[in-house]
């Protein structure tokens, strides 16, 4: 069991790296809200609502704490520019 959290970790930790900072929040918002959504009501649902409030409410954080957002050209070229 220990392996296994070790590796959901490293994998989350990896999958966070190429990401802007609105992205990594959320994606912390999400872990953290469904963590205290199972806690309070102990079930599937509760866990699946906090997780959801916890991704939004962490992505609109951060997206006002880095100013970019991601865009893609018409030839699928990725940039970041100030977000409007």
């Amino acid at each position: 069991m220990k392996i296994t959290k070790t590796i959901a970790v490293l994998a989350v930790v990896g999958a966070l790296a190429g990401c802007t900072t609105a992205e990594q929040s959320a994606t912390v918002g999400a872990a953290a809200g469904g963590a205290i959504g199972a806690a309070v009501t102990g079930d599937l649902g509760g866990a699946a609502i906090g997780a959801f409030i916890g991704g939004v409410g962490g992505y609109l954080l951060g997206k006002e704490a880095d100013g970019r957002c991601r865009y893609r050209r018409p030839n699928g070229q990725i940039f970041y520019a100030a977000c409007p």
